[in-house]
C-alpha cells in the first residue's frame, strides 16, 4: 500500500497536488502550516477545499511561529512589497519550504508516511531559490539521508 502526505496551503498549487496525490496513492493525508502568514485566507480556504476533494481524510495543521520570528517580510508582516537586494521579490520566505519539507518528513516518519507531496514549480516560482527543481532534488536526498529511508 502506497501512502503520500501532501503539504497542503489551500492554494492552487497544493489543490492540484492533492487531486494527483488521490489518483495516484492508497492512502493520502495532508499538512498545513501556520506561521503567522498575513495570507491566511488560503488557510481559511483549505478546510473547505479538503471537506469536497478528501472528506474525513487525515489533516493536520502545524504552527510554526518561528518563521514569523525570523522573518520581517511582506508575507509576514506589514510591508510593501519590493525587491530585495539581492533581486529577490520580497514575497519570499527564506528557509520556508525547507521548514515545511523537514516537519513534514517528521510527520511522515512518524506516521509510518513514504511520499511527500509539494506544490512549487521551478516555471511559477518568482524567482524563488527553494522552488527549484534542483532544491527539491536536494532536499529529497538530505531528507532520506537523514532520516535512514529510501527515496523514489
Amino acid at each position: 500500500m502506497t501512502s503520500s502526505l501532501v503539504l497542503f496551503s489551500g492554494g492552487q498549487d497544493s489543490a492540484t497536488c492533492l487531486s494527483w496525490a488521490l489518483q495516484k496513492f492508497d492512502e493520502v493525508a495532508t499538512v498545513g502550516f501556520d506561521y503567522g502568514q498575513r495570507h491566511a485566507v488560503e488557510l481559511k480556504c483549505r478546510d473547505k477545499l479538503l471537506a469536497a476533494m478528501h472528506p474525513g481524510g487525515s489533516d493536520t495543521v502545524l504552527n510554526l511561529p518561528i518563521i514569523n520570528e525570523l522573518s520581517a517580510l511582506p508575507l509576514t508582516r506589514n510591508r510593501e512589497i519590493e525587491l530585495l537586494e539581492n533581486a529577490l521579490p520580497a514575497t519570499f520566505v527564506p528557509g520556508r519550504n525547507i521548514m515545511f519539507l523537514t516537519t513534514a518528513a517528521l510527520l511522515a516518519y512518524r506516521r509510518g508516511i513514504t511520499n511527500l507531496v509539494i506544490g512549487c514549480a521551478e516555471a511559477d516560482y518568482n524567482g524563488y531559490p527553494d522552488c527549484q527543481d534542483k532544491f527539491v532534488q536536494s532536499m529529497t536526498k538530505t531528507l532520506s539521508a537523514g532520516m535512514g529511508t529510501t527515496t523514489a
